[in-house]
């Protein structure tokens, strides 16, 4: 399944049977609750998930959304209707990236026919397509978690990817460069890292870039590519490990890593890395 749907696609993946799983994962760093959105309206049959508390474990040293439990994970699909062989669309309210968490932690639970939807909830609406307010009731789904089927990087695996491959910061220059830091208790970025903020991955409608412009911007920010042959190690972070999921998604896209040869994640992020107290380059 490709990482992307279009509207269009997912409208009719929801009339076929069975019927693709719709998650809503909208989220607002700072709040208010995206569940709030949810209720007002969103695609007919989607089931909210919470980030916060049913896709990340509690806060702590490992970083403001560390991953989930498994089990916790594998009850939260269930109970959205997560089936084995099914397939699974998320959305969120901005550029993806919220969505491109859930995408990542599928595809690292085992789960590979999941994608994001192009444009999120604004596209849907821009399409004409029906809204409801309705909350539904899914059948429990019977997905199992097969935990660990996405690299993952611990802080020092993401130092050494940073002096031996390619890593890349999802954040926001300002953020990047330590002129600014609105969440964690320090300014900067891991020694070696590149920016490739997570923004840039969308045109301005909202929609992500196409695979020749990704590979574009990539290739403008230091990025080889032909790390999908394994010649280079790729990896991302951003604050928490929600945004850099979307660099991922943006380099399978792009050609540059592939469904066999998937970027790495370092899930704590920055949130993480502070906690350790770890050396921090600004500039």
């Amino acid at each position: 399944m490709h990482p992307l749907i279009t509207p269009e696609a997912l409208a009719d993946a929801l009339s076929a049977r069975p019927a693709a799983v719709v998650l809503d994962v909208r989220w607002r760093l700072g709040g208010p609750p995206g569940r709030q959105d949810y209720e007002v309206s969103h695609v007919p049959g989607a089931v909210y998930v919470d980030l916060d508390t049913e896709l990340s474990a509690p806060p702590g040293v490992e970083g403001r959304h560390p991953l989930p439990d498994p089990e916790r994970l594998q009850e939260v699909l269930r109970r959205a209707g997560v089936r084995e062989g099914g397939q699974v669309v998320a959305y969120d309210a901005a550029d993806g990236s919220v969505a491109a968490r859930v995408w990542w932690l599928l595809r690292w639970a085992g789960f590979g026919e999941v994608a994001v939807l192009d444009g999120g909830f604004a596209a849907w609406q821009a399409a004409g397509l029906p809204v409801s307010a309705e909350v539904p009731a899914p059948e429990v789904g019977d997905v199992v978690v097969r935990a660990g089927q996405m690299p993952v990087l611990d802080a020092d695996g993401a130092a050494g990817l940073a002096r031996e491959g390619v890593l890349l910061d999802a954040r926001a220059p300002q953020r990047y460069l330590g002129e600014t830091e609105p969440v964690d208790p320090r300014a900067g970025h891991i020694p070696g890292a590149l920016n490739a903020p997570s923004a840039g991955h969308v045109g301005a409608d909202g929609r992500w870039l196409g695979a020749a412009e990704l590979a574009e911007r990539f290739a403008a920010i230091g990025v080889p590519g032909d790390a999908a042959g394994g010649e280079v190690a790729v990896g991302a972070y951003c604050g928490s490990g929600v945004t850099a999921s979307s660099v991922v998604l943006a380099l399978e896209v792009a050609g540059i890593t592939s469904a066999q040869r998937p970027a790495a994640l370092y899930a704590g992020s920055w949130s993480n890395w502070c906690a350790l107290d770890r050396e921090v380059a600004t500039g």
